[in-house]
Protein backbone atom coordinates (compact mmCIF):
# COMPACT_ATOMS: atom_id res chain seq x y z
CA UNK A 1 0.00 0.00 0.00
CA UNK A 2 1.20 3.48 -0.82
CA UNK A 3 2.02 5.31 2.45
CA UNK A 4 1.17 8.68 0.86
CA UNK A 5 -2.44 7.65 0.28
CA UNK A 6 -3.15 5.64 3.43
CA UNK A 7 -5.21 8.45 4.97
CA UNK A 8 -7.62 8.80 2.04
CA UNK A 9 -10.37 6.60 3.49
CA UNK A 10 -10.28 8.59 6.73
CA UNK A 11 -10.58 11.85 4.80
CA UNK A 12 -13.50 10.60 2.73
CA UNK A 13 -15.19 9.27 5.88
CA UNK A 14 -14.83 12.69 7.50
CA UNK A 15 -16.17 14.37 4.37
CA UNK A 16 -19.15 11.98 4.32
CA UNK A 17 -19.76 12.72 7.99
CA UNK A 18 -19.65 16.50 7.54
CA UNK A 19 -21.24 16.64 4.09
CA UNK A 20 -23.61 13.67 3.71
CA UNK A 21 -25.12 12.85 0.30
CA UNK A 22 -28.56 13.54 1.72
CA UNK A 23 -28.94 15.80 4.76
CA UNK A 24 -29.62 13.94 7.98
CA UNK A 25 -33.22 13.77 9.11
CA UNK A 26 -34.03 14.18 12.80
CA UNK A 27 -37.73 13.54 13.56
CA UNK A 28 -37.52 15.76 16.64
CA UNK A 29 -35.87 18.68 14.83
CA UNK A 30 -38.99 20.45 13.50
CA UNK A 31 -40.84 20.77 16.84
CA UNK A 32 -37.61 21.67 18.68
CA UNK A 33 -36.82 24.32 16.06
CA UNK A 34 -40.33 25.74 16.39
CA UNK A 35 -39.89 26.22 20.14
CA UNK A 36 -36.34 27.52 19.82
CA UNK A 37 -37.26 29.96 17.05
CA UNK A 38 -40.17 31.32 19.10
CA UNK A 39 -37.92 31.83 22.14
CA UNK A 40 -35.25 33.37 19.89
CA UNK A 41 -37.64 35.90 18.35
CA UNK A 42 -39.23 36.87 21.68
CA UNK A 43 -35.88 37.30 23.43
CA UNK A 44 -34.38 39.19 20.50
CA UNK A 45 -37.42 41.50 20.42
CA UNK A 46 -36.86 42.35 24.09
CA UNK A 47 -33.21 43.20 23.41
CA UNK A 48 -33.84 45.32 20.32
CA UNK A 49 -36.89 46.97 21.86
CA UNK A 50 -35.01 47.96 25.01
CA UNK A 51 -31.89 49.40 23.35
CA UNK A 52 -33.51 52.70 22.22
CA UNK A 53 -34.64 53.28 25.81
CA UNK A 54 -31.09 52.99 27.14
CA UNK A 55 -31.44 49.63 28.87
CA UNK A 56 -28.19 48.48 30.45
CA UNK A 57 -26.47 45.17 29.82
CA UNK A 58 -27.50 44.08 33.32
CA UNK A 59 -31.16 44.70 32.53
CA UNK A 60 -30.85 42.81 29.23
CA UNK A 61 -28.66 39.97 30.46
CA UNK A 62 -31.39 37.32 30.58
CA UNK A 63 -32.93 38.13 27.16
CA UNK A 64 -29.42 38.27 25.66
CA UNK A 65 -28.60 34.85 27.10
CA UNK A 66 -31.89 33.39 25.81
CA UNK A 67 -31.22 34.92 22.37
CA UNK A 68 -27.70 33.50 22.26
CA UNK A 69 -28.62 30.06 23.57
CA UNK A 70 -31.59 29.60 21.25
CA UNK A 71 -29.62 30.92 18.27
CA UNK A 72 -26.68 28.60 18.93
CA UNK A 73 -29.01 25.61 19.25
CA UNK A 74 -30.86 26.50 16.03
CA UNK A 75 -27.54 26.87 14.22
CA UNK A 76 -26.30 23.55 15.66
CA UNK A 77 -29.36 21.67 14.38
CA UNK A 78 -28.83 23.05 10.88
CA UNK A 79 -25.13 22.20 10.96
CA UNK A 80 -25.83 18.69 12.30
CA UNK A 81 -27.97 18.01 9.24
CA UNK A 82 -25.28 19.06 6.78
CA UNK A 83 -22.41 21.56 6.86
CA UNK A 84 -23.10 22.33 3.21
CA UNK A 85 -25.83 24.70 4.41
CA UNK A 86 -23.05 27.25 5.00
CA UNK A 87 -22.59 27.54 1.23
CA UNK A 88 -26.31 27.91 0.52
CA UNK A 89 -28.51 31.00 0.59
CA UNK A 90 -29.85 30.37 4.08
CA UNK A 91 -26.39 29.68 5.49
CA UNK A 92 -24.89 32.72 3.82
CA UNK A 93 -27.71 34.83 5.27
CA UNK A 94 -26.97 33.35 8.70
CA UNK A 95 -23.25 34.15 8.39
CA UNK A 96 -24.07 37.69 7.25
CA UNK A 97 -26.40 38.07 10.24
CA UNK A 98 -23.64 36.93 12.60
CA UNK A 99 -21.26 39.44 11.01
CA UNK A 100 -23.75 42.26 11.51
CA UNK A 101 -24.29 41.23 15.13
CA UNK A 102 -20.52 41.18 15.60
CA UNK A 103 -20.33 44.74 14.28
CA UNK A 104 -22.91 45.73 16.89
CA UNK A 105 -20.75 44.21 19.60
CA UNK A 106 -17.64 45.98 18.28
CA UNK A 107 -19.48 49.32 18.00
CA UNK A 108 -21.77 49.51 21.04
CA UNK A 109 -22.73 53.14 20.38
CA UNK A 110 -24.15 52.09 16.99
CA UNK A 111 -25.46 48.67 17.95
CA UNK A 112 -29.12 49.40 17.24
CA UNK A 113 -28.64 49.93 13.48
CA UNK A 114 -26.39 46.86 13.28
CA UNK A 115 -28.89 44.72 15.20
CA UNK A 116 -31.77 45.98 13.08
CA UNK A 117 -29.82 45.16 9.92
CA UNK A 118 -29.16 41.67 11.31
CA UNK A 119 -32.87 41.28 12.03
CA UNK A 120 -33.75 42.26 8.46
CA UNK A 121 -31.20 39.81 7.02
CA UNK A 122 -32.55 37.07 9.31
CA UNK A 123 -36.11 37.78 8.23
CA UNK A 124 -35.23 37.67 4.55
CA UNK A 125 -33.12 34.54 5.10
CA UNK A 126 -35.98 32.78 6.85
CA UNK A 127 -38.70 33.75 4.41
CA UNK A 128 -36.99 33.75 1.02
CA UNK A 129 -38.21 31.21 -1.54
CA UNK A 130 -36.81 27.70 -1.28
CA UNK A 131 -34.91 28.10 -4.55
CA UNK A 132 -32.94 30.95 -2.97
CA UNK A 133 -32.69 29.38 0.48
CA UNK A 134 -31.21 26.16 -0.91
CA UNK A 135 -29.14 27.66 -3.73
CA UNK A 136 -25.57 26.43 -3.37
CA UNK A 137 -22.87 28.94 -4.18
CA UNK A 138 -20.38 26.05 -4.49
CA UNK A 139 -22.21 23.89 -7.02
CA UNK A 140 -24.19 26.82 -8.46
CA UNK A 141 -27.49 24.98 -8.34
CA UNK A 142 -30.49 24.57 -6.09
CA UNK A 143 -30.12 21.76 -3.58
CA UNK A 144 -33.46 20.18 -2.68
CA UNK A 145 -33.32 19.49 1.02
CA UNK A 146 -36.23 18.69 3.28
CA UNK A 147 -37.03 21.64 5.53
Amino acid sequence: MDPLHEDRPARSNLRALLFPEVPRYFPWARPVQLVLRSVHIAAMALVIGAIPFGASYQALRVPILFTLASGVLLFAIDLARDLAILSQGSGVAMLLKLGLLGMGVLQPAARLPWYLAATLVASVGSHMPGAWRHFSFLSWKVMRYPD
